[in-house]
């Protein structure tokens, strides 16, 4: 196991370099208005052209379109966030099989939280026009939102296979909370958070300060990427993890019980 890509170690240090991926996201969104008329379905401004979509909607459909085609969705780590899409027009890729078969996806929370919670708290209220640039950002920040949350399996699927009885039992009886406390480690979540807050000072800078390291002229606020962790990505995270170990200790008590 030593030379698999899911070796906890290495889960995790993905973990940590999508952090940075979510952070800068963020900020790039920071930068334009919150402009509400992209968000919103049917809004006049796009002339019909969206149909019973928001604008958002319309160009994540569009952008995921092209995405699918070059087999970005076969990733076990890939997860979309419209439909219907187009098969890929290259051929497959052979990925090392790490996952049990499964259909968890909670990216229609993810949107929700983040047009409803995250952007107005990095924007400034109103409408600058710069509909395209801002939701060429939101696009981002959400794949990366997504791709943070949905690689709880992966976790999850390693602290399976290191405790396989247990998470079989607590699987069968549907326990989520015994589940939820098994998975939880309140040290490495908070040394996450306290991560996190040292990232949002040091990227946040303008760096147009005598001092660095203050919070004067932050291009976003540090409160608001510890609490979208905090608040949102971790349970949402938790949430995506405790399905997919009933799943998979049912599945494999059944495979055991033949």
């Amino acid at each position: 196991m030593t030379d698999s890509p899911y070796t906890l170690d290495k889960l995790r240090s993905t973990l940590i370099r999508l952090e940075d991926t979510i952070i800068f996201a963020l900020i790039e969104r920071a930068q334009f208005a919150l402009n509400p008329c992209i968000y919103k379905k049917g809004a006049l401004e796009f002339k019909g052209a969206t149909g019973d979509r928001s604008f958002l909607e319309y160009f994540f459909w569009e952008t995921e379109k092209v995405h699918a085609k070059v087999r970005r969705y076969t990733s076990p780590d890939e997860y979309a966030f419209t439909s219907p899409l187009p098969e890929p027009i290259l051929p497959p890729l052979d990925f090392v099989k790490f996952l049990q078969p499964n259909d968890i996806n909670v990216n229609d929370k993810i949107i929700d939280i983040y047009v409803k919670d995250i952007v107005p708290t990095i924007t400034k209220s109103g409408d600058d026009m710069n509909y395209g640039s801002s939701v060429t950002k939101d696009i981002e920040a959400l794949q990366a939102l997504s791709k943070r949350i949905h690689f709880g399996k992966f976790i999850a699927e390693s602290k399976f296979r290191s405790n396989p009885e247990e998470y079989i039992r607590l699987a069968l009886a549907e326990d989520r909370e015994k589940i939820d406390e098994l998975l939880t480690n309140k040290a490495v979540e908070k040394k996450v958070l306290e991560r996190l807050h040292r990232k949002a000072l040091v990227y946040g800078q303008t760096l147009d300060e005598e001092q660095e390291g203050t919070n004067k002229h932050l291009r976003i606020p540090v409160d608001v990427v510890v609490d979208l962790y905090k608040k949102w990505a971790i349970p949402l995270t938790k949430e995506v993890e405790v399905d997919y170990l009933i799943a998979r200790g049912k599945e494999a008590a059944a495979s055991r019980d033949k």
